[in-house]
């Protein structure tokens, strides 16, 4: 199970920077384009299978892991801490580990270390804490994944409805841009 446990304080594109590429000259649908924002933002993130801005994770395991573990949402910017319950759900810490945050962030049990030979709890046994996304502030994501976010936001502002039917027969759909710019960042091994 993967838990989001702090969202991103900030979006990728300010309402500013939306407003100037939608050519919006007022303030009445600052509120809405901020969700837009966020809900585009969201929906890169799916695609993706990444972090965009920098978010806390929690991750549960029900068992130990064996060899190298791929950290889900990446880019991976740090392990914060890995704890196990005992089969009475006892929360212990674990330290014997290690890592590394090259984009889709990888985690092994430190050279000469053991696992606990414990009993662990029945579900969600481990629990390895994360922080992943590209960094704190909208500049450190790359140009194509903000540019789809901003394609998207636009498309949502546009078209306010589930589906768009024109004339009966045509389904507008999301704009084929975003997957293009998208498609180098998706991450497939989760």
């Amino acid at each position: 199970m993967l838990k989001l446990v702090e969202p991103p304080a900030v979006e990728p594109i300010t309402i500013a920077e939306l407003k100037l590429y939608l050519r919006i000259d007022h303030s009445v649908e600052d509120d809405l384009l901020g969700l837009i924002i966020k809900t585009a933002r969201q929906h890169v993130e799916m695609i993706t299978n990444r972090a965009i801005i920098l978010q806390k994770w929690e991750w549960y395991l029900d068992d130990w892991w064996e060899g190298i573990l791929n950290i889900p949402r990446p880019p991976l910017i740090s392990i914060d801490q890995i704890k196990y319950r005992d089969e009475n759900g006892t929360e212990l810490p674990f330290t014997d580990y290690r890592y590394d945050a090259v984009d889709v962030g990888r985690l092994w049990l430190a050279d000469g270390a053991s696992f606990p030979p414990v009993k662990l709890y029945q579900y969600g046994g481990v629990k390895i804490s994360f922080t992943a996304g590209y960094g704190s502030s909208g500049i450190s994501v790359p140009e194509p994944i903000r540019h789809a976010i901003r394609l998207l936001a636009g498309h949502y502002y546009e078209n306010r409805e589930a589906v768009l039917v024109e004339r009966g027969a045509n389904i507008m759909q999301l704009p084929m841009a975003v997957e293009a710019l998208l498609s180098p960042y998706r991450v497939w091994i989760f």
